[in-house]
């Protein structure tokens, strides 16, 4: 694999901030296969030995915390206290997780559903990052009947944010006289795209739930509550983001 700023690692394993890792390799506090460290080292995870103070420091899945948290609406995907502005922090809903994590994307204010949370912090940029392609799925209540004209535009490439997206794969679950209800497939995930997509298309959204991100999914889970995810499920998400042969 491509060797990482020491740095780097301490974050991937939720041990310290580059800057406090940064510390520590100056007093001289951090070193690598017996060798003490410097600043500007680079190591392989799977291959070098790394010790803070003499205690050896592992990035294996065992070592991460794994949430699912299902975001109702009225809530801010952030870890601020934004409380200020009158609004609701998802931190509310976060009690007696143990550790700090932090949240894999974003849900807009009015979104809710599926919220994948951790402190494996290379696991959630590969999640968010188009290049792995992992699969976020939605049910979208919108404003009207579709049509066929309405699902064309829906699953053709179009332009967000003057970004081509790639198309997105569209079921028609229910219709009424009065609205309609999506299942929506994204790869990608860009800013709101679910909303502006719609927006293209005419139609408006009348409530956005995430029922799952790649293999995991929301269930039974009830709203405003969090849960760990199960071993099957991290190994799940570790192969459809390349990382299962890396960790151990």
């Amino acid at each position: 694999m491509e060797k990482i700023r020491l740095q780097k690692f301490f974050t991937d394993c939720g041990v310290m901030s580059r800057r406090a890792a940064e510390e520590e390799i100056r007093n001289g506090h951090v070193k690598v296969n017996g060798h003490t460290a410097e600043i500007g080292t680079k190591i392989d995870p799977d291959r070098d030995t790394v010790t803070l103070r003499g205690t050896p420091i592992r990035r294996t899945a065992r070592d991460f915390t794994y949430l699912l948290l299902n975001k109702p609406r009225g809530y801010v995907t952030t870890l601020s206290d934004d409380r200020d502005r009158g609004r609701k922090c998802i931190t509310d809903l976060l009690t007696d997780v143990g550790t700090r994590v932090y949240p894999v994307g974003r849900l807009d204010l009015i979104s809710e559903g599926a919220l994948l949370l951790t402190d494996d912090g290379e696991l959630a940029n590969r999640l968010t990052h188009p290049k792995y392609h992992v699969e976020k799925v939605y049910r979208v209540k919108v404003d009207r009947p579709v049509t066929e004209t309405h699902l064309q535009i829906l699953t053709s490439p179009l332009v967000i944010d003057g970004y081509r997206i790639e198309p997105v794969k569209v079921e028609v679950q229910n219709i009424t006289e009065e609205d309609s209800t999506l299942i929506m497939t994204l790869a990608e995930g860009r800013n709101r795209q679910i909303r502006k997509m719609c927006e293209q298309a005419g139609i408006g959204v009348k409530r956005l739930n995430r029922v799952s991100v790649g293999p995991v999914r929301l269930a039974g889970l009830p709203s405003g509550k969090w849960r760990r995810l199960e071993p099957k499920e991290v190994s799940a998400l570790l192969k459809v983001t390349g990382l299962s042969t890396r960790r151990r």
